[in-house]
């Protein structure tokens, strides 16, 4: 990278910027605009997020205090509160969901061949959602209870390198299963969801689409035995069953065979029983995939912890989803640069690395090399392995 440019504008050179013009033309987001352009607003929020702002009023201070150095990336006059608050409330927020996409694909392209260590060769997702509540008088479109506001995140992760690939987000009386409708994951995928998502008419659509699911079943479930599987009770299986629902409308809804592993988890001692549509794969591999759904509640977490998500500059809905994108991008160029560059650096060690040191002019492989003392070893990655119990949500917001 050029020597001459700052941590914050090699990051920037991770923006397709060909195309986020392209975006810029397709949603005529400078239309009617002179001085304040679709750039310098996404720089702005860039900005924000990676220095972890909390208000508008703290961003618009800071900026205008590294004027000269913020010049050569786009913030070529001073930022005003209004300027910023109004683009905010007013520029589509479409925009920055297109880019986000955009960003999507670089990443996916660029984890595809990542390991995730159950030895399958098919993608594995993980589907989960997660609620903020918010203030019922701030944001009134997102009513919720009669006393409090809240929105609905609906997020899937693609396990090679958590990278989101889909974002949605509803008001908080919009249940979870309702979005089974609308994932667009592709024939021969499979997705680990938790039991909130136990609608067998849905999961007979992924059946039929040739999707497979891996879920936790309800304890009260129904079914019939049709046959069973030899388990090694030593590694925490106690039964690898082929089953039928039992009760009428559960049968209607799915009326094809389901496999059912029993699993003892020998960390807590908790009893978990899984259902799949997936027979060939060993049962204690089943058990595993549905531990890996812990890695999108350390997504959550991660967001959470490490980016601007909890106060948000705007109080209207197009405020807020253009935020929350933004922040998904700048998620997603940390990924993309940690795999360009081969850092070696823990996405949270990197954005604190880029946080301290955005506007230095030092090449970021070297501002990380800088940052390890010898002997250390290698970070372990934001993905994790955890029990296979449910995880406490997080309150990270996502949106489509």
């Amino acid at each position: 990278m050029n020597r001459g440019k700052t941590v914050f504008a090699q990051l920037l050179d991770f923006v397709p910027f060909s195309h986020f013009e392209h975006l810029v033309d397709r949603f005529a987001a400078n239309h009617g605009i002179k001085h304040f352009s679709a750039w310098s607003q996404f720089i702005c929020m860039a900005y924000a997020q990676l220095t972890r702002r909390d208000g508008l009023r703290d961003l618009v201070a800071c900026l205008n205090s590294q004027r000269t150095k913020l010049y050569h990336v786009g913030i070529r006059s001073k930022v005003s509160r209004s300027t910023l608050a109004d683009a905010n409330e007013r520029r589509d927020w479409h925009l920055f969901e297109a880019l986000g996409h955009r960003l999507i694909a670089i990443a996916l392209e660029l984890y595809q061949d990542e390991d995730i260590g159950l030895g399958l060769k098919e993608p594995l997702y993980a589907m989960d959602s997660t609620t903020i509540d918010l203030c019922l008088t701030l944001f009134p479109w997102a009513d919720f209870r009669s006393t409090k506001a809240a929105v609905k995140a609906h997020t899937i992760i693609d396990l090679r390198g958590a990278i989101p690939v889909f974002l949605s987000i509803t008001t908080g009386k919009v249940h979870d299963v309702n979005l089974l409708d609308a994932i667009p994951l592709p024939a021969g995928a499979i997705v680990v969801i938790d039991r909130g998502y136990l609608h067998f008419a849905r999961l007979y659509a992924l059946h039929q689409r040739h999707v497979t699911f891996v879920i936790r079943a309800k304890v009260n479930l129904r079914h019939t035995w049709i046959a069973s599987r030899k388990v090694d009770k030593s590694t925490g299986l106690r039964c690898d069953q082929t089953i039928l629902l039992a009760t009428p409308k559960s049968k209607n809804a799915y009326p094809e065979r389901l496999r059912r592993v029993s699993f003892r988890d020998p960390e807590t001692g908790r009893h978990l029983v899984f259902l799949t549509n997936r027979f060939d794969l060993p049962a204690l591999t089943i058990a595993e995939i549905y531990k890996s759904r812990w890695q999108i509640e350390l997504f959550f977490k991660w967001l959470k912890q490490n980016l601007s998500i909890k106060h948000f500059f705007g109080n209207s809905i197009n405020a807020v989803k253009s935020q929350i994108w933004i922040a998904v991008c700048v998620y997603l160029l940390v990924a993309i640069a940690r795999k360009r560059l081969n850092l070696p650096a823990s996405p949270q060690i990197l954005l604190n690395l880029l946080e301290v040191n955005m506007l230095d002019k030092t090449p970021i492989d070297q501002m990380v090399g800088r940052s390890r003392y010898r002997g250390e070893k290698r970070p372990i990655n934001l993905v994790q392995s955890h029990n296979y119990s449910c995880a406490p949500q997080g309150i990270f917001c996502t949106l489509a």
